[in-house]
């Protein structure tokens, strides 16, 4: 199309134009319209002045584009413009148009096929826009324009035609307009009466035929004493009827965003179809993840999920955020601190405003979405997001390395505030043990398991202690394992409420049709080993008991700040772990003094 000597297409007339590509959509619409208009009407008006077009009429055949392209959205407008010259005083038809089949015998259409063809063979083209026709009984002649004075020597009445797109059975098509006017600017004071044969070539499933083309006789104006360009009109209508552009929107076959969303639906789809099985495609959610570990760099290769917000303390999070893009480009990153327990924040009033502007931010971020991913480093970057996603009730996907062993596990969702039990009824349902199916809601979080507080982890460690140092292949076998693990609780009905799977479950029938529902994935890279373990919440947890949770939803930030600013004391003080220690070493002292007793007691007998 943009080829000035590319080959034209069989049985098409070339028509050249002029592109106007704006660079915003407010010059699209601000752009002068009326005067790209009228300067190719004057184009067309001299080529008719200086004959030019009769040596070459498909110079009639001109159009404009204007356009702007939306690269970004991938939304693309345009507006074509044909321009056409108007007769002032407008044609008078003489003979309603005809179809050819009812004016010419079929022994006519022939020979005007063959004669058509033999004029397009001897210009080395396969369609000629315009040309001169003379017919008999018995035979057709065509001639090209030029020849109008030798061809036809009596030039009162004469037949041209044109090579016609229009199909309408009435009307002719847009580029007679231009070749009228230039007959009559030439010819208009002696013509008497014009015939017009609109050529229409259509080749339908196999077969060609020009006996849907129309012929009609108009009269003619006279504009050979003109020289003032004619006014003209060309711009077309959009789809509604109205002057004004049109556009296409690309992006669902453009926007990496949409392929990539297309991807991963039919990636779901041809799951479920090799799977025969219930799998829900629509179920995508929305994650937070939290951390800029070696965890984090190994979730994005295995799942594409919908959204990913990440939190990274460092620069680092930029280059994160470009290989996330990469794999899937609807994400978001936030550099932001998370406050931690033992690590204080109450400097100055800048460092406590930071921690509240970053609790009031990340409290946000988990309302917004549906699953959080703890993929930290330390334990006690862990707590402030549990508590949270604890207290608005959001599942959390939870993954941490050892140097061979890892952990993944989801958190217990807690039941609505307004459904929720006692503590002491809630650990008195019946229908579960210790360990085996224990539902999501009395399952326990990543902090049930611990007996203290968490606190500063880094102090007082060398530097292979305070990082993560772990087998190469670990990270990607538990970054896999977490994604799976989500999965696998949003396609179970009861989704973060399901009863956990163990790994006496193995050998019994999966709950959902992508497997298991396990609380914990324990692995053992030394032997290659998983355990699927469950445990029960913790009255005293330090994260998810009730006490804690009541703090945090009663008091808000200044409850989270002394737990920031003081020692694992406060947490252990609040939930009862310091008395539950005390307890536990005053029974150790009475076994120790027992155990003297006994001893005392035998020694006594030996001697005896």
């Amino acid at each position: 199309a943009f080829d000035v000597d590319g080959a034209t297409p069989a049985r098409c007339c070339p028509a050249s134009g002029t592109l106007y590509n704006t660079n915003t959509l407010e010059a699209f619409k601000t752009i002068d319209k009326k005067a790209l208009l009228d300067k190719a009407a004057s184009e067309i008006w001299s080529v008719i002045q200086s004959g030019a077009a009769l040596e070459d009429s498909s110079i009639l055949n001109k159009f404009i584009l204007l356009t702007f392209a939306d690269l970004k959205k991938y939304h693309f407008y345009y507006w074509f413009c044909f321009p056409a010259l108007c007769f002032l005083e407008g044609v008078q038809l003489e003979q309603e148009p005809v179809s050819l089949e009812c004016s010419f015998s079929a022994k006519q259409i022939s020979s005007l096929q063959t004669a058509y063809d033999n004029l397009c063979a001897s210009s080395g083209t396969t369609a000629v826009p315009h040309f001169l026709l003379k017919y008999t009984d018995e035979s057709v002649e065509v001639a090209p324009l030029k020849d109008l004075n030798s061809f036809f020597p009596d030039l009162k009445k004469i037949t041209v035609g044109v090579y016609d797109p229009c199909t309408l059975p009435q009307h002719p098509g847009w580029p007679l307009r231009n070749f009228l006017v230039l007959l009559a600017k030439k010819w208009g004071s002696q013509l008497d009466v014009l015939e017009v044969l609109c050529f229409r070539d259509r080749t339908l499933q196999g077969s060609r035929s020009i006996r849907h083309s129309i012929i009609f006789r108009v009269k003619l104006p006279d504009l050979t004493a003109s020289a003032v360009c004619p006014k003209s009109v060309g711009w077309e209508k959009n789809a509604k009827g109205a002057m004004g552009p049109r556009s296409v929107n690309l992006s669902e076959c453009m926007d990496p965003k949409r392929l990539a969303e297309s991807s991963v639906d039919l990636n779901l789809k041809l799951m479920r179809w090799r799977l025969v099985c219930p799998i829900r495609p629509t179920c995508f959610p929305i994650n937070v993840l939290l951390g800029l570990g070696p965890l984090n760099w190994n979730i994005f290769d295995f799942w594409l999920i919908k959204f990913f917000l990440i939190y990274a303390p460092e620069n680092v999070r930029v280059i994160f955020l470009e290989r996330i893009k990469y794999i899937f480009f609807n994400a978001e990153g936030y550099n932001m601190s998370i406050p931690m327990p033992g690590h204080p924040v109450n400097f100055s009033e800048l460092t406590m405003a930071q921690a509240r502007q970053d609790v009031e931010q990340l409290e946000k971020l988990i309302s917004e979405h549906d699953v959080v991913f703890l993929l930290m480093d330390t334990r006690e970057s862990r707590w402030l997001p549990t508590v949270i996603a604890a207290s608005q009730r959001k599942l959390i996907v939870n993954a941490a390395l050892g140097f061979d062993t890892f952990v993944v596990m989801r958190h217990g969702l807690k039941k609505p505030k307004e459904s929720h039990l006692n503590w002491h009824a809630f650990c008195s349902l019946s229908g579960a043990s210790l360990f085996s199916n224990i539902p999501g809601h009395r399952l326990g979080c990543y902090f049930c398991n611990d007996v203290v507080a968490p606190g500063d982890s880094t102090r007082d460690r060398t530097l292979d202690q305070q990082c993560t140092v772990s087998r190469p292949g670990l990270a990607m076998i538990a970054g896999a394992l977490a994604v799976e693990l989500m999965v696998s609780v949003l396609q179970h009905l009861e989704g973060g409420y399901a009863v956990a799977s163990s790994s006496d479950d193995r050998m019994n029938e999966p709950p959902t049709s992508l497997g298991l529902v396990p609380h914990q994935i324990r692995g053992f890279l030394s032997r290659f080993d998983n355990v699927l373990p469950a445990s029960l919440a913790f009255d005293k947890c330090t994260a998810c008991s009730p006490i804690v949770l009541d703090n945090y939803e009663r008091e808000g930030f200044q409850f989270l700040a002394k737990v920031f600013n003081s020692s694992h004391s406060f947490l252990e003080d609040l939930t009862g772990l310091t008395l539950l220690h005390q307890e536990t070493q005053a029974a150790e002292w009475d076994v120790f003094w027992g155990n003297g007793l006994q001893l005392d007691a035998l020694k006594c007998v030996y001697f005896l």
